[in-house]
Parts: structure tokens; sequence; C-alpha cells
């Protein structure tokens, strides 16, 4: 897996039906924490609402998920929310809908349609981008070998995320995991040069 499909920014959308409004929220995330974040302040913002549904899907396997029906009917609009993540495919992404009670019972159809339209509506507000799945390196040397360390990750399109010019140099990148084979053996090829993996994103 080389890209993945998801957002970088945020977007909203208004949906009625019968009196009840349903506000939507689509926005880029990356941890369960971020997400409560933005959950517990979309809350704050609307407090005399009657109910604020989510989904998730996080990780490059999008197996860290959750769908949240937050006291309608279960099935009625997590689930619904997930779905329309899921038919486009998208990971690290979250979608929160939010129903102000008009007066006037949906029925359970009535709550599938509105909440699978609001999640619908919200993401076609915002583009989706396909992104470069990148690993997280961070690379040790001696100073005098630095120009060579910066020639090869020019080379590469890597992305310098921090530099440290201390005692002990180093560099924390990003670079694409296509291209990471051939960062690793040109590295190698540099005496006293140490490449540690961090992390995939």
């Amino acid at each position: 897996m080389d890209h993945y499909l998801t957002i970088e920014l945020e977007g909203e959308a208004v949906y009625t039906d019968r009196g009840s409004k349903f506000i939507s929220y689509g926005f880029p995330v990356n941890s369960i924490d971020e997400f409560k974040k933005r959950l517990a302040q979309i809350k704050k913002e609307h407090p005399k609402a009657v109910h604020h549904c989510f989904a998730y899907r996080l990780g490059l396997t999008g197996d860290l998920y959750r769908a949240n029906d937050d006291g309608e009917p279960s099935g009625t609009a997590g689930k619904q929310i997930l779905g329309q993540i899921d038919s486009r495919q998208l990971i690290n992404i979250g979608v929160i809908v939010v129903r102000y009670f008009g007066g006037t019972l949906l029925g359970v159809p009535g709550l599938i349609k509105a909440y699978k339209t609001s999640a619908s509506l919200v993401l076609q507000t915002i583009p989706i981008i396909n992104k470069a799945v990148e690993i997280q390196l961070i690379i040790h040397f001696p100073y005098e070998r630095l120009g060579h360390v910066l020639k090869i990750v020019k080379y590469l399109g890597a992305t310098i995320l921090e530099r440290g010019d201390g005692l002990f140099p180093y560099l924390k990148v990003n670079i694409a995991a296509g291209r990471a084979d051939e960062f690793f053996e040109k590295i190698e090829g540099i005496e006293q040069v140490e490449v540690k993996k961090i992390v995939t994103l």
C-alpha cells in the first residue's frame, strides 16, 4: 500500500427534515484522542442539540473505527455515517452529525436517510486527496557527513521535520514508502551514518 485516500480540510453542511436540523462536520483526524477533543468542542458549540452522532476510521489498514448513535435507534446514525466514509474509501477522517429535534418523529427510515444524507453532504464539500504513505526516519551522523546526507534527502524528495546541529547531529525526515528501500541503500553507503525507522504514517 503506497497511497491512501483522505482529507486535509474541514467541511460543514446542513440538512433539514420535518423541522429537525442536522449539522454535519467532516475533518481530518490522526488519533482517537484528537477525535475526542473535536467531539467535545462540537458538543460545547451545540449544548442544546439532542444528539451528537459520529463515526471515524483511522490508520493505514482502516481497522481502527467507531460508529456511535448517541441515543438514536440502533443502526440509524453512526452506521450510516461510517457507511458514507467507507463508500469513499477514506481513512484518517471523522464525521460528526449534530441533531436539533424539530418536534416530529422521523421514524427509522427517516433517520437512516437523514444521517446518511448529512454525512454525504459534508463529504461532498471537502476535497479528497490521494496521499502517499510515508515512513518517518531519524538519521544520526557525524557533522562532516551532513552534506552527503542532505544530498540524498533532497534527491529522494524526503521532507525534513526536525534537525539537530549539536554535538550529535541528526535529521528527522518523512519519505514516501515506495522510495524507502532506495533511501536505505544510498544511506548505508555512507560511513558512520545510522538510520532508524520511527513510524509509518
